[in-house]
């Protein structure tokens, strides 16, 4: 009884936990090391949450929904990252730690929470978990051209067999929640669904301490590298946000199709390129974390019903 009602609770405020989840990431660089190897199983777990919230029926959505998705994932994870390809090329960026990490970031599939933020948010996140499962599944072929023109990256192979390994994992993930609900409780009554939500919450407060771990030490040696990272990622998250809900305002699927198009899972290629490729942008892949936990917060007002 204890357990749901604090469940509840953490729902009722997950946004205050998110802002701890950033705070202890910054403030506890000694519990980020120690969280970060155990971030695979974590992601996987939160994955398993959100699929258990939606169920099999919502997140399977219609044929024509599967062919939109198909174009949105297209569009985000090869057009854009192709076209700042070209972009950093023609000024010569291409090979500077900062192009690097913005065709990183662009190249990514929706982080695992995409669906929890979207609830957070209060819309539908049916549309979020369709576009994660789609996008981790065809990630492995949208790599393929933007690491072909960006040699820096290097690691094409590896990136796509982690690539590979994140989709079964998720897939299984997936899969496990879905036959679970349909066995135990096909229509959850709304006060399972508010424990979900405060189990995926805390979730997410705990996987960005992991994922912060860089943040901490770069914050106490070089304070103004660290402000130039962060402003980079608030900037390219709250910047394609933006973007993708100017284009897909009419849609139905626009607000969890724009909290995805800014919150992509750059932290994949921790796991698949060599130490050279990522050192240059730890710092940015922790800042990055900044502006995905603050959007429930921040960019609420944006997405409310005019």
């Amino acid at each position: 009884m204890f357990l749901a009602d604090a469940l509840r609770l953490i729902a009722r405020h997950g946004r205050a936990a998110l802002v701890t989840g950033l705070i202890a990431g910054f403030a506890l660089p000694g519990l980020a090391a120690m969280l970060k190897p155990a971030l695979p199983a974590m992601v996987a777990g939160l994955v398993f949450i959100s699929a258990l919230r939606i169920g099999l029926r919502a997140a399977l959505g219609s044929l024509a929904q599967a062919r939109a998705n198909l174009w949105l994932v297209l569009t985000l994870q090869l057009g854009v990252p192709l076209m700042l390809v070209a972009i950093l090329a023609v000024f010569g960026w291409h090979g500077s730690a900062v192009g690097l990490a913005v065709v990183l970031a662009m190249s990514g599939p929706s982080i695992s929470g995409g669906p929890a933020l979207t609830v957070m948010l209060g819309h539908d996140p049916a549309p979020a978990m369709r576009l994660l499962i789609l996008g981790t599944a065809i990630l492995p072929l949208t790599v393929v051209p933007v690491f072909w023109l960006t040699p820096a990256l290097g690691g094409l192979a590896d990136v796509a067999l982690a690539a590979l390994r994140l989709t079964a994992v998720i897939a299984t993930a997936v899969a496990a929640a879905f036959a679970l609900r349909r066995r135990f409780f096909p229509d959850p009554a709304p006060e399972t669904i508010r424990m979900l939500d405060g189990l995926a919450a805390l979730s997410l407060a705990i996987i960005v301490v992991g994922l912060m771990s860089a943040v901490g030490p770069t914050l106490h040696r070089d304070p103004a590298a660290l402000a130039g990272w962060l402003a980079l990622a608030f900037a390219v998250n709250f910047g394609m946000q933006g973007l993708g809900f100017a284009v897909l305002r009419q849609r139905p699927e626009a607000v969890p199709a724009s909290v995805i198009a800014g919150n992509r899972n750059i932290a994949l290629f921790l796991v698949a390129l060599p130490a050279s490729v990522t050192d240059p942008v730890l710092t940015f892949i922790g800042c990055y974390q900044v502006p995905m936990y603050l959007t429930p917060i921040l960019m609420r007002r944006f997405y409310a019903p005019a």
